[in-house]
């Protein structure tokens, strides 16, 4: 067993806990709506067809943001589709995934889903096929209370107060050739400016989100956040960051270090959007919402139904089973995401449910848990206060793609109100225990309150609906606190939370 240390200091302050960190996304993929969140019929289904066992379990898992309704759909997506009498509504192609979209479920339904599962919505236009004159319409539709023939088209179709929809993103990963409508940065730039633009005559205190990167690897990553908010700096309030994470070839070490590469690529992003605020002589900063990501293996999962003549509805797509390693990953990415929530004000686990999604569902059936549903949870429903920053002292872990890292990661959060102090920490070694000794010496008295650690002697274990309350985050028997000094053991690939109260 190796050694580590840690210390936690209430000076050491980053930046407050944002509950958007804990964000979500719902698109119309694969049975991330239908059989999803939306099946009439469905022995727990409410009269609008909104699964309750489902909007329990968005619950319990602490989501305070959902972002909808793409991702790559939106960008051929007509929302007006979506209001209105459902048998009226058209059936279109969806481009994107290669599917039927039915619009049986569309904006009214989603607000309706996010009033009961309590969830502040994101909502995107398509910057992609359409422009400005949609992006008012929607607006016009969603925000203003009565009077215009969208308002009172709004009203007619049982929605008789304004949603006062605050987030809005301008499109979907424009730099990317697989989105229908791509764009040059500069041709991106200049539109998302002008659709914020004129959003803003509409509701001059909208959040705005241009889109960045789609991953860092993009060849134009970097040139391309630096050209849109060059166009778009004044007009919006954050720029987008997508990237999502995998082992490769049996690489679990480099999979492990997931978090180093979230932690460049947000750096990267900071780099670039603070040159721009030089270059133009701006006075605000740009933040960022790193509103897609999680772990996904593309190379693995279909990522579109076979093309041709067959365009099914709602089909199976990029269902991932996710194993313990992916959940250690999961939960080094949240305290990744914390240690920069000085600059990371949004964040979206994509996706909710079916869809590379810590919530799975049976089609008439059950519901259960993947296993990185819980440091997800743990995370959302116990940080609060101020993010503090860690001091660590640890020991190195070897990476094929990333050299040496340190093998322990950890950050913590500190509510001045209750006095409790919350520890995150993760070891992304493989093969090697930590003994962690943690410092709390500038605190009041502590008691620790919970000190649970999620692991497993295979990493490879995975869930199901028969077994997936077989691994949880169990109690971790190591751990022992006197005068504010902690020593914990930290199994290797594992991820813990260590909660204290006051004595």
């Amino acid at each position: 067993m190796k050694n580590a240390r840690a210390t936690v200091d209430p000076a050491f302050v980053i930046g407050p806990v944002r509950t958007r960190t804990f964000g979500s996304f719902v698109e119309h993929l694969g049975r991330c709506v239908y059989t999803g969140i939306y099946e009439p019929g469905h022995p727990t289904a409410d009269a609008e067809g909104l699964r309750q066992d489902v909007i329990d379990l968005v619950k319990e898992l602490g989501v305070s943001t959902v972002r909808y309704p793409g991702g790559n759909f939106v960008s051929g997506y007509r929302w007006e589709d979506g209001v209105g009498p459902k048998e009226a509504r058209p059936r279109r192609l969806d481009l994107a995934w290669h599917s039927t979209e039915t619009n049986e479920f569309g904006l009214d339904e989603f607000m309706t889903w996010c009033a009961k599962a309590n969830v502040e919505p994101m909502m995107a236009i398509n910057l992609g096929t359409r422009g400005v004159a949609e992006a008012i319409d929607i607006l016009d539709y969603a925000n203003i209370p009565g009077g215009t023939a969208l308002s009172e088209q709004r009203k007619a179709n049982g929605a008789h107060e304004p949603y006062r929809i605050k987030m809005w993103c301008l499109g979907n990963e424009m730099d990317g050739p697989w989105q229908t409508g791509h764009k040059t940065a500069a041709e991106y730039g200049r539109l998302a400016a002008e659709a914020a633009r004129a959003m803003r005559q509409v509701n001059p205190d909208l959040e705005l989100v241009a889109c960045g990167s789609s991953t860092s690897d993009m060849d134009t990553f970097g040139s391309w956040e630096y050209t849109v908010l060059g166009e778009a700096y004044e007009q919006v309030d954050y720029i987008s960051a997508h990237e999502y994470y995998f082992e490769d070839e049996g690489d679990l070490a480099s999979f492990l270090a997931s978090g180093d590469k979230m932690s460049n690529f947000i750096d990267s992003v900071v780099a670039t959007a603070d040159a721009a605020r030089a270059a133009g002589k701006h006075t605000k900063r740009i933040n960022i919402s790193f509103d897609e990501w999680n772990v996904w293996y593309q190379k693995s999962t279909p990522s579109v139904p076979p093309s041709g003549d067959d365009w099914p509805v709602a089909p199976v797509l990029l269902e991932d089973n996710y194993n313990v390693a992916d959940a250690v990953v999961v939960g080094d990415l949240l305290i990744t995401l914390l240690r920069h929530t000085d600059r990371v004000h949004s964040a979206s686990l994509a996706q909710l449910v079916n869809v590379i999604a810590p919530i799975m569902t049976e089609p008439g059936g059950r519901t259960w848990k993947q296993t990185t549903f819980h440091p997800f949870a743990l995370t959302a429903n116990n940080a609060r206060g101020q993010v503090l920053r860690v001091a660590i002292n640890s020991p190195k872990v070897t990476t094929a793609k990333y050299g040496e890292v340190d093998a322990l990661t950890a950050v913590a959060t500190y509510d001045e109100v209750t006095g409790d102090v919350v520890v995150f920490a993760a070891n992304r070694s493989v093969g090697d225990s930590l003994e962690l000794s943690l410092n709390l010496g500038s605190f009041e008295e502590l008691k620790l309150e919970d000190a649970l650690t999620y692991t497993n002697d295979d990493p490879y274990w995975q869930a199901s609906a028969d077994d997936d309350t077989s691994v949880l985050p169990t109690a971790n028997a190591s751990a022992v606190i006197e005068s504010n000094r902690v020593s914990v053991e930290l199994p290797a690939a594992s991820w813990s939370m260590l909660r204290f109260t006051s004595a």
